[in-house]
């Protein structure tokens, strides 16, 4: 059976274990880059240091990956297998929003937008790229806590069984 011709709960399912792998590689990804005091002059540094460079590319790809699974795919997955109709982006994350699966949609926008810089605007400026990369920590476990929190609605009003387990970031306790 292809993924086309899946029930809109069983590709709800399929994409789920997908961002469930891409949330352990962020996690992976997340603990060995932030292991590193990431400075303005740890940024100017990098070209000395390809192994640390490659750990930044690791991340930066995986933190955009996830993103663009959970936004694109993801959620509006969840609301079809709940018998809605997704709309754009900013309606699935409004949506997504009421149903207490996203805090805060502005957050998950300024994420969006922080994803466009970490690729395209990569290490212009060192002090820039270094708030930059500070402020995808944070929005890491933003999208580790959406993921979870997908995965507490779909045990707790969907009952389905057999998921995958919740994503956690190494050192990180609950927010």
């Amino acid at each position: 059976m292809s993924k086309e011709t899946l029930l809109p709960i069983d590709r709800f399912l399929f994409t789920l274990n997908i961002v469930a792998k891409e949330g352990n590689h962020l996690a992976f990804s997340w603990q060995r880059l932030y292991s590193h005091d990431i400075t303005p002059a740890w940024v100017r540094e990098l070209e000395a240091h390809p192994e640390q460079a490659e750990q930044l590319e690791a991340f930066v790809s995986r933190f955009g990956r996830m993103q663009d699974t959970i936004a694109d795919k993801l959620l509006p997955r969840w609301l079809m297998a709940l018998a809605e109709t997704p709309g754009s982006l900013i309606e699935t994350l409004n949506r997504a929003e009421r149903l207490g699966v996203i805090e805060n949609v502005e957050a998950w926008l300024e994420a969006r937008q922080l994803r466009n810089r970490l690729v395209h605007e990569y290490m212009q400026d060192e002090q820039s790229f270094c708030k930059d990369l500070m402020l995808a920590r944070e929005y890491s476990m933003m999208l580790i806590e959406t993921y979870n929190r997908v995965l507490e609605y779909a045990v707790s009003r969907m009952h389905l069984p057999k998921l995958p387990e919740p994503l956690v970031l190494p050192g990180v306790s609950g927010r």
